[in-house]
């Protein structure tokens, strides 16, 4: 029986066509969107991702990565005295304006790191030499500027020994790193932290944030918890965030995660959710409003041979079973094509980095949970008008 009810609904090209196009364009729309929001949520902490270090101290008031608000000079001298700490390094972190050789403006992500240990420095170099970066007017650049920002050539990218201006002042490239891109859309450049306030107009205070270690021996929580009691400064650990994580922070309002509380900043703060939001709704709704009335116009015109079946003795649980059989058959194509489409868009948004893209491993199976909702919905229609049948209608017409 279950064969002959593919048979019924392969036999109707038009609408299983249909079914299988409805589910596909929502299964693509609530993974392709979720997938963006994702990787857009993963770009508000590049900072913290392209600045490796276990721990990030920053004033008592602020609340995400790329809030800024100043912190005195001796601060970080306050941050090395707790006993706890390993190390302390400076951290300058804003965004600049950059003159290329061609005579346009570009922005750009200014890193300012400590120059006797590099800490806050790129952890991968695809050219160039770290060490070069003590040399004057050196800067090292991530490769969406070498690729895209900053290069004046269409063809030609930005290579090792081009300089451009920063304030005026010549930035000669050192390195390229492979780093996170920008929410902002301006590519990074690293430099020395001294450096960096000569490139910068001065103002009273100008470091950013410090980053910092613990001891051997001592938990990052432990350290973060000593510094922020020793010193009145916000400290917060740099580490992946995990859904546990996310649902802690909004259950006690507070987190020691710098991820968490940046990305969630953002989800509070801005329209970004509910963008991507409605978008998802409007994928989920297509899929149901089609998927729903065109299986149950399929149903009704099948209706005499289901009729037929059941002057032949099918019972009805059989009937109803050939219904499902038939919708999560639709349904399992549709999501098939629905994320081999996604995949498809994944592979050209990860190979040119842009639009972003992270798709977490728990959302193609809440997808497909909500696909054979659909499914089990549309199939409930056709169960509801198949009870109700009498086998004498097909006598009667």
């Amino acid at each position: 029986m279950l064969r002959l009810a593919l048979k019924m609904l392969f036999g109707d090209t038009a609408k299983y066509l249909m079914l299988v196009a409805g589910l596909t364009v929502a299964t693509f729309l609530m993974a392709q969107q979720t997938a963006v929001f994702c990787g857009l949520m993963n770009w508000t902490r590049s900072t913290i991702r392209n600045v490796p270090a276990p721990i990030w101290v920053v004033e008592e008031r602020v609340e995400q990565v790329n809030e800024t608000n100043p912190l005195l000079d001796t601060d970080v001298a306050r941050v090395r005295s707790v006993s706890s700490v390993a190390w302390a390094s400076p951290i300058y972190s804003g965004i600049q304006r950059v003159k290329l050789q061609n005579g346009s403006f570009k922005i750009i992500q200014l890193i300012g790191i400590d120059s006797n240990t590099l800490a806050g420095a790129p952890a991968k170099l695809l050219a160039g030499n770290l060490m070069q970066l003590r040399q004057p007017h050196s800067v090292i650049i991530d490769d969406m500027a070498a690729f895209k920002r900053l290069k004046t050539d269409p063809k030609t990218p930005v290579k090792i020994g081009d300089v451009f201006e920063i304030n005026d002042q010549e930035a000669r490239v050192v390195g390229i790193a492979d780093a996170a891109n920008s929410f902002t859309g301006g590519p990074y450049v690293w430099t020395t932290y001294e450096r960096a306030l000569q490139y910068v107009p001065p103002q009273r205070k100008m470091l950013q944030a410090v980053i910092c270690a613990p001891r051997e021996g001592i938990s990052l929580q432990k350290a973060v918890e000593d510094i922020r009691r020793e010193t009145g400064l916000k400290a917060f650990i740099n580490e992946e965030a995990s859904y546990a994580d996310f649902r802690e922070y909004v259950q006690q309002g507070k987190t020691q995660n710098f991820n968490v509380s940046t990305v969630y900043w953002y989800i509070k703060n801005t329209g970004i959710p509910i963008s991507f939001g409605i978008t998802v709704i409007v994928g989920l709704l297509v899929g149901m409003a089609v998927s729903c009335q065109t299986f149950y116009s399929f149903v009704l015109e099948n209706m005499r041979h289901l009729g037929a079946l059941k002057a032949m003795g099918t019972s009805t649980g059989t009937l109803c079973l050939m219904l499902i059989t038939q919708a999560f058959t639709v349904g399992l194509v549709g999501y098939g094509i629905g994320l081999l489409l996604t995949s498809g868009f994944a592979m050209g948004a990860l190979k040119n980095e842009e639009p972003p893209f992270y798709l977490p491993e728990f959302v193609p199976f809440v997808v497909l949970a909500v696909i054979l909702g659909i499914c089990m919905l549309a199939a409930l229609m056709g169960i509801w008008r198949v009870s109700r049948l009498e086998p004498a209608m097909v006598f009667r017409s």
